[in-house]
């Protein structure tokens, strides 16, 4: 624990140092510089109490609502706007100090004057400052979780930095003392002001993420942390701690021998690892009274370990057999566990999962795995997965992606007859099965990760795009219109937002949301035609278009300001 302790405020210390920190440092320089002696402290102290938060607990308290991070965003928008025209306008100022006196009995009794805003300044850069902490970080935390040890941990780390960023903003605050000295006081004053408004409207237009993104490509080995994090002695502690991996699915692979099976004799699988257990998981659904489940507690059962998001399409159309084998082969011993593991945030709202188990009728057991913990403990890199686990406790067969059901069934019972369970002669009967298309155009993100045959790349940022409607896609092509805030793996509309697409397929599929307010409609124009006008309501997978048979389109989507779009996927 000390070990962890001693690298998280190293770590902290060396990320203040780092090239990420840019995009705060000219704003904590600038608030600083101005008020009383109190206040870098106060702004030190305000960015490392929201930063340790928003690390250890309000991410996934936002995330649990299905949110995300823009309200956080929003937030530090406002108070930075706030304070940079305080500094602006001194009669604003003294508006907002007055209320806010009272909080200066918090800080040191030394004289001095700014400490409560400072902490409020502070607060709002500690949002911005969250994503510094990088991979590090979040790796540190989630082996210190084992132990109960996070906030330890976390705020450990973030006292290394805040260390080293009150010395930054002290050197910062003596130059421009110096300066007020000159007389020159009051213009600096409004400058700095200016540099927080700035600050907020480049939030605002995206641009501080596409610099921590320009930063990441082209300053990769600048980071003072990186030899902290890839160091030998680090990494040792760390897989001790955690006990190493005790099975990889990379290295697992998928068996269905064929094999006569009679009870209590071996089904020919080969024995391709250790089940791992069910960790870092939130909340249990179909269970006796939300109760988890353990793989010791499966022993004797055959476990089929299913890895699933209820926005994915290819998940979703395994859930027919998934739900017939449950319910033709439990009562002979077969336990079906979906591990709900999300792609987007507003996956891990338990209120969103409990609603898409209820539409889809899903009656087995599952787990909200929103940190990916059981993904990673299975070395898993797919979804759907399943993996089929014998009465012993080990994994006997893996089956990646759609299809191979039939084989898929007969591992079932070939295990069940293993376990001295022999299942009756009468199979499965799935209901509902969709069979996906072979020639569809490969899915799609809205965003700039995982995108792919977007006309004009998409970026990070608020952008306005010209009127895409007559221009040629080439096959499987997609181009925004009109006005879009991207983020990385999504995109939100904002004015005359469109999106043209060039697809062929029999269904086509876009995962979309919508924020307060929106009135969260979409119309699609097929082949020049508007054929369908949806509004979207939840955060889940909605059908666009949907064809006889597979076939070649140009797809014309108009969305309303406030909807947001995440992937496209097509069967």
């Amino acid at each position: 624990m000390l070990l962890l302790l001693v690298f998280a405020l190293l770590a902290g210390g060396g990320t203040a140092l780092s090239p990420c920190v840019l995009p705060v440092l000219p704003a904590l320089l600038s608030a600083g510089a101005t008020g009383g002696r109190r206040r870098p402290l106060g702004i030190v102290l305000g960015l490392a109490i929201t930063f340790t938060i928003t690390i250890v607990g309000l991410a996934e308290v936002v995330d649990g609502v299905g949110l995300g991070d823009d309200v956080l965003r929003d937030l530090a928008i406002v108070v930075l706007l706030a304070f940079g025209l305080a500094l602006v306008v001194p009669a604003l100022a003294d508006r907002l100090e007055r209320p806010l006196l009272a909080l200066s009995r918090l800080g040191p009794k030394t004289a001095g004057s700014g400490f409560a805003t400072g902490l409020l300044v502070g607060g709002a850069l500690g949002f911005v400052y969250a994503p510094c902490a990088g991979p590090i970080l979040a790796a540190v935390v989630t082996v210190s979780a084992a132990s109960g040890n996070t906030v330890a941990i976390a705020i450990a780390y973030a006292l290394g930095s805040a260390i080293v960023l009150l010395l930054l903003s002290l050197g910062g605050r003596r130059v421009m003392d110096r300066v007020r000295k000159a007389g020159r006081g009051p213009v600096v004053q409004r400058a700095l002001g200016g540099i927080l408004v700035l600050t907020a409207a480049c939030m605002i237009a995206g641009l501080d993420i596409d610099l921590e993104t320009a930063i990441a490509k082209h300053a990769p080995d600048v980071s003072l942390t990186a030899s902290l994090e890839n160091s030998g002695a680090v990494k040792s502690r760390l897989r001790t701690i955690t006990g190493g991996p005790k099975f990889d699915s990379a290295t697992a692979t998928a068996s269905t021998t064929p094999a006569a099976s009679t009870p209590g004799k071996a089904s020919g699988f080969p024995v391709l690892g250790t089940a791992p257990d069910f960790v870092g998981t939130q909340k249990w659904f179909n269970t006796p009274g939300g109760k988890p489940l353990t793989l010791a507690g499966l022993r004797g059962k055959v476990v089929l370990i299913d890895f699933w998001t209820y926005s994915c399409i290819n998940c979703l159309r395994t859930l027919p057999y998934l739900k017939a084998w449950n319910a033709e082969y439990a009562k002979d011993g077969l336990v079906i566990v979906g591990v709900h593991s999300p792609e987007f945030a507003f996956e891990k709202s338990a209120a969103n999962v409990a609603k898409a188990i209820r539409s889809n009728g899903i009656t087995y057991p599952v787990v909200q795995d929103n940190d990916l913990d059981t993904w990673n403990a299975w070395g898993n890199q797919y979804w759907p997965a399943d993996y089929f686990v014998d009465a012993k406790g080990k994994v006997r067969v893996t089956a990646f992606g759609e299809g191979n059901y039939a084989e898929s069934e007969d591992a079932i019972r070939k295990l069940l007859t293993e376990a001295g369970h022999p299942p009756s002669a009468e199979k499965a009967k799935p209901t509902g099965v969709v069979t996906p298309s072979s020639e569809a155009t490969p899915e799609t993100y809205l965003g700039p990760e995982r995108a792919q045959g977007w006309r004009v790349p998409p970026t990070v940022g608020v952008h306005q795009y010209g009127d895409q409607t007559k221009t040629a896609l080439g096959s499987n092509g997609f181009a925004y219109g009109g006005q879009w805030r991207i983020a990385s793996m999504s995109a939100t509309a904002m004015a005359n937002a469109t999106i043209e697409a060039d697809v062929q397929a029999k269904n086509v599929y876009l995962v979309l949301g919508k924020g307060a307010g929106s009135t969260g409609r979409v119309r699609v124009s097929t082949d020049g035609r508007l054929t369908k006008t949806l509004t979207v309501t939840d955060h889940k997978l909605y059908t666009l278009a949907s064809f006889p048979t597979d076939s070649h389109h140009r797809l014309s989507i108009r969305l309303d300001p406030g909807v947001t779009g995440y992937a496209f996927t097509f069967g």
